[in-house]
């Protein structure tokens, strides 16, 4: 008999057909999961002890389809001997550009303009409607130097920004390539034109950009999130963009992403996504063929690079 692998979203491509060839793919939400070998979880499924308790003995690998993996207990799972999977470096570039589109989207007011032509309001040209700001010359400020985060940088620096980032080492090689400079958090904050939020989601970061941090920020800032919505305080947030503490704001994810904070809806200085950075066919693609070779791979003795949780590689569960 085949083993079952729970899938709780639809991938791309024929990947699920490469699975079926070997395994008995279930697909459904994580109640599903009930002697499963493994399986590909999203952000919306919180995998926790009480999952793992139901999945069983049997479970030995768990995919997530996404970088982060803050809605799973990592912890537990290597505890347990589970091995935990990420999609690193195959959607690098489509969330850079998502930043740098958020960016461009709020310094030049296009979704106020947008409305402002559907609601048959514009008559013709006029010098002072919608103005704007450009971006050239302007100080880019990246939160975490990591694979997203570089990029970036290196788009900004394409389009004309200084760049300076916050990151806990030295980045020796990046900055003699782009020229950008270290700078600590609050040194940033005050100085950035527009900020990137490209950290991971830990006790560490959850809530780092919080009331004081906005108050650090100059009245002409633009703040960018396409990380996790709980690395920002959304009430300080909120407070910030409806005192005009802050300009703007451009999100992609939030604190609720199954129930999107009214008070944000309200704003016309904010522009939001459906957690959509990652949302190209190529970046899609590759992640699900990154997901599928990883668990196949990680259930038949391979230890994969996208692995999360590495010192459990020994102990792991093997074939019950």
């Amino acid at each position: 008999m085949k083993e079952k692998i729970l899938v709780t979203h639809k991938l791309f491509g024929k990947y699920l057909d490469k699975l079926r060839e070997d395994y008995s793919v279930v697909e459904g939400g994580l109640e599903k999961i009930g002697g499963c070998a493994g399986v590909i979880s999203m952000l919306g499924n919180k995998v926790d002890r009480k999952v793992m308790d139901v999945a069983g003995e049997k479970l030995r690998v768990i995919c997530n389809f996404a970088v982060g993996f803050d809605n799973i207990d990592v912890g537990e799972a290597s505890s347990r001997g589970i091995v935990v999977l990420n999609t690193p470096g195959v959607l690098t570039e489509a969330v850079a550009e998502h930043v740098m589109a958020l960016t461009l989207t709020v310094a030049r007011r296009i979704v106020e303009g947008d409305a402002f032509v559907r609601a048959g309001k514009y008559k013709g040209f006029e010098p002072d409607l919608l103005i704007g700001t450009g971006i050239r010359g302007k100080v880019m400020g990246v939160v975490g130097l990591g694979r997203i985060g570089r990029w970036v940088g290196r788009m900004a620096l394409g389009m004309g920004m200084e760049v300076i980032y916050y990151s806990p080492h030295e980045e020796d090689e990046y900055q003699l390539e782009t020229g950008a400079k270290r700078r600590g958090l609050h040194n940033l904050l005050a100085a950035a034109d527009v900020i990137s939020i490209n950290v991971p989601l830990t006790e560490d970061t959850r809530g780092m950009i919080g009331k004081e941090q906005f108050d650090l920020m100059k009245r002409t800032a633009v703040l960018i999130n396409t990380a996790r919505g709980a690395v920002v305080d959304e009430g300080a947030m909120i407070a910030a963009l409806k005192s005009k503490r802050i300009v703007g704001a451009g999100l992609d994810v939030y604190t609720n992403e199954s129930e999107v904070n009214e008070e944000l809806v309200k704003l016309t200085n904010v522009v939001l996504t459906p957690h959509i950075a990652s949302a190209t066919i190529e970046a899609r693609m590759l992640m699900s063929k990154l997901v599928v070779e990883g668990v196949i791979g990680a259930l038949n003795g391979k230890c994969p690079e996208n692995i999360v949780n590495k010192d459990v590689w020994e102990k792991r569960r093997l074939s019950k």
